[in-house]
């Protein structure tokens, strides 16, 4: 089995991650897996942009109290503020590495200096810097170019962590430290093992866990799933976000309906043609996402619609091609015209507030591994994020943790021998249909139970079938040889765990997680959900 060696290594190749890469380039051997093309991250398909608080009406402590507001009592104020603050200067960075954000024009004149800054649901005044409707595509563009110029950046792509390596795990005497980890590469079904000085989780989201969602195939959890199954602390999985819209067509894919949209002033409108949102909320359409996917999710169910509409029709066709290009070609192709008629919207699952433990300089309770982005839990999103904090959070802490695995400077363990990856009897499996099916069901009974609206008889039934299911992951990771479509459902079925208990856990409804049998806030439950299992505990 092929071993590499290197000072840092980084598992993920979204902002986090590649921020990460472009710091520590100088500074040491860098060594970045990609799990698909370096271009393909949940980063990479953000529409909305990144708020930050840079304009003249704007100040660091409106943005917090915003931050604050929407987190319902679980925001850590000093983490929040610490991001909050560090947002301008990381974007001052991006635009050096050539990144363009989009600037106020004047008629038949060039843009100007002044951004031109949208609106998001619960954001008091307008922050959110963007290109176009396309942001992550565009920072992740440059930020990959950039990347692959620098020599001192080993990149691998089409490579999928398997599990973290651990001193522990090898039985090494002394304080338990990551030395690495495992991977396939997809490309060859070959593993091989990375070892470092410093290993950085940056591996984004679970979306994939939800059978609709607005993620990219690729999130599947395996971040939170390793860092479970090595012993690390989990908290507040139950916080899942289901943006209100994406597109409802068959072929559509949950393509994303940005919330600048809405920030831009487009109504939703139920199958009658009427603007509901005021009966949930003063905010009406810029309430914070929680608020309204199950305002969305009510609507549909009392009056047994499947869908909901979204009416921005009284801008013109010039704005929205301007505004929004993206998403006005893409609802184009599929038959619908945003400058002439409201589009057919669905809440889909689309961000986790939950994750590893960790702060804003990325440090995690083991020794040598340090995590960032949405794999993360660090504080500042509470029990619900708010809208464009993700790619801040991304940035600034991608960034931080670089500057920390520098200054703490882990011994790299070469002394350590890397053992080959055990094969044993598995054989190659001639039943991939097994996989498929329970990546299916693992799905299915996450949607129809731990939803957007939960209860505690659908929890526990989840738990049940969830349970079964990994019992026989178990046993087919056992038998047949491992391939990037089982590592992938081991990993989403682990998260699914992780998510009921920690829902289980939180008898009252804030945030993201509501339950009926628990409706209201209690002041006992304002407190963060931890599951913190031993190594191996949470093991497939």
């Amino acid at each position: 089995m092929k071993v590499l060696d290197c000072d840092y290594l980084i598992i993920g190749a979204g902002l986090a991650g590649l921020s990460a890469a472009m710091e520590l380039a100088p500074h040491g051997q860098v060594v970045l897996c990609a799990k698909r093309e370096l271009t393909e991250s949940n980063s990479s398909h953000a529409q909305g942009g990144i708020a930050v608080p840079i304009a003249e009406d704007d100040t660091i402590e409106s943005h917090l109290q915003d931050t604050i507001v929407a987190g319902a009592g679980l925001t850590n104020p000093q983490v929040a503020r610490e991001i909050i603050a560090a947002g301008a200067n990381r974007i001052a960075a991006l635009e050096k590495w050539g990144v363009r954000f989009e600037r106020k024009t004047s008629s038949g004149r060039e843009p100007d200096d002044e951004y031109d800054l949208g609106r998001e649901g619960g954001h008091s005044v307008r922050r959110i810097l963007h290109s176009g409707d396309f942001t992550g595509a565009e920072i992740i563009r440059v930020l990959a170019a950039r990347a692959r110029e620098l020599p001192s950046i080993n990149i691998l792509e089409e490579h999928m962590a398997i599990d973290l390596i651990t001193t522990g795990w090898l039985k090494v005497p002394g304080q338990d430290a990551c030395i690495g980890a495992y991977f396939i590469d997809r490309s060859t079904n070959e593993i091989l093992a990375v070892r470092a000085a410093h290993t950085l989780l940056a591996t984004g989201g679970a979306g994939k866990v939800y059978l609709y969602t607005s993620n990219p195939d690729i999130a599947t959890g395996d971040g939170i799933a390793m860092a479970w199954r090595a012993g690390l602390e989990i908290r507040n999985m139950e916080f899942v976000q289901f943006h209100p819209t994406c597109l409802y067509h068959p072929e559509a894919k949950s393509f994303l309906i940005s919330e600048a949209v809405r920030g831009e002033g487009a109504q939703l409108l139920n199958a009658a043609g009427e603007a509901f949102m005021k009966r949930y909320d003063e905010r009406a359409e810029l309430a914070p996402r929680d608020i309204v996917a199950r305002a969305i999710d009510h609507e549909m169910k009392t009056r047994g619609d499947s869908c909901v509409y979204l009416d921005i029709s009284f801008k013109s066709a010039e704005f929205l091609q301007q505004r929004f290009p993206n998403i006005y070609a893409t609802c184009k192709e599929f038959g619908f015209d945003m400058a002439r008629e409201p589009i057919p919207v669905v809440p889909a699952e689309h961000y986790f507030c939950g994750g590893v433990a960790a702060d804003v300089r990325g440090r995690t309770a083991m020794a040598g591994l340090h995590a960032a982005g949405e794999v993360t839990c660090t504080g500042l999103h509470g029990a619900n994020r708010l809208a464009s904090n993700s790619l801040l959070e991304a940035l600034v802490c991608g960034h931080a943790a670089a500057r920390d695995m520098q200054e703490t400077r882990q011994p790299h363990r070469s002394d350590v021998e890397i053992p080959s990856w055990k094969i044993g009897d598995a054989v190659p499996s001639d039943e991939a249909v097994v996989v498929t099916h329970n990546w299916n069901e693992v799905r299915t009974v996450m949607w129809d139970y731990v939803g957007i609206v939960r209860t505690s008889r659908r929890l526990a039934r989840a738990l049940r079938r969830i349970g079964n299911l990994r019992r026989e992951i178990r046993a087919y990771y056992e038998d047949y040889l491992v391939t990037s479509d089982l590592l992938e459902l081991r990993n989403i079925a682990a998260v699914a765990e992780l998510i009921i208990r920690s829902a289980m856990h939180r008898r009252e409804s804030r945030g993201l997680h509501y339950t009926l049998d628990y409706p209201y806030l209690s002041e006992n439950m304002c407190r963060d959900t931890i599951i913190h299992d031993l190594p191996g505990g949470g093991a497939v």
